[in-house]
């Protein structure tokens, strides 16, 4: 009888099997997705994504593609995570459509819808617009999705994405502001990991629309004076530059935090 127990040398397989197929394909994958996302020309506009962020030194950075302290770039896993946030609007979009929704996602030549005010620089694109459907809802109506992980979704169904996700919710004012949507627009929000949907109605908030636009306005003619807005933080241990969970929102590490703390205040 074949004996195969650990140590008799007669596994199927050694206990420890070297890198193959897997390791390669991912580092070619890898490689492939910085190569990619290295070739694309910086941004030089106020994003509406990034405008509910706490901290306006970190949106001033952003706006003017200030280079990111070494390390701060955006890792293979992020960009993982970028890719299947884009895939899993087309996913809810068709699964609407499927559901009896007329839903626009686009001009016809593939370009998002969006507004672009400030001679260009402060811009936004949105997921979509609900022209019709089987809801008890008012049309049309702007549609935003988001995919997360199981704990931040689980978070927003919970609280509601305006409690949850303030940084979303400013967002999703800006936009039915500008694109003169004001009825209650349909937020989506998908769990990557079980593919749960959430939805719930967000009304407009005009106040807080008003509030982002002018932050807006505030962080371009503050970059035009060559003055550098305050950070949030009273010091570098705050979630804000480190990462975490505050009482506005949740952080990821401010890949500027170099920069900003050996800058003024």
């Amino acid at each position: 009888m074949i004996d195969l127990n650990h140590h008799s040398g007669s596994q199927y397989e050694a206990p420890l099997r070297a890198p193959g197929v897997a390791t390669a394909i991912g580092m070619a994958i890898d490689a492939a997705l910085l190569a990619r996302h290295r070739a694309r020309p910086p941004r030089y506009y106020v994003s509406s994504s990034g405008l509910g962020r706490e901290c306006l030194r970190q949106i001033q950075y952003d706006y003017l593609a200030v280079p990111k302290d070494p390390g701060g770039e955006f890792d293979p896993a992020t960009l993982r995570i970028f890719e299947a946030g884009h895939r899993g609007e087309d996913v809810v979009a068709g699964w609407l459509r499927a559901g009896g929704f007329d839903i626009r996602t686009g001009h016809a030549d593939g370009r998002q819808f969006g507004f672009s005010v400030l001679g260009g620089r402060f811009r936004g694109h949105i997921d979509g617009c609900l022209i019709g459907g089987p809801a008890p809802m008012t049309f049309p109506a702007l549609w935003e999705n988001k995919a997360v992980g199981a704990a931040p979704w689980k978070e927003i169904v919970k609280h509601g994405v305006v409690l949850a996700r303030p940084v979303y919710a400013a967002q999703i004012a800006l936009y039915q502001a500008y694109l003169d949507l004001p009825n209650p627009a349909l937020f989506t929000a998908l769990n990557r990991d079980t593919w749960e949907l959430h939805a719930e109605l967000v009304p407009f908030d005009a106040a807080l629309a008003q509030t982002m636009s002018d932050r807006a306005l505030q962080v371009v003619r503050a970059s035009e004076a060559e003055e550098l807005l305050p950070r949030a933080a009273i010091d570098r241990s705050s979630a804000i530059c480190k990462g975490g969970k505050t009482a506005g929102d949740l952080h990821g590490p401010c890949p500027w935090q170099d920069r900003c703390w050996r800058a003024r205040p």
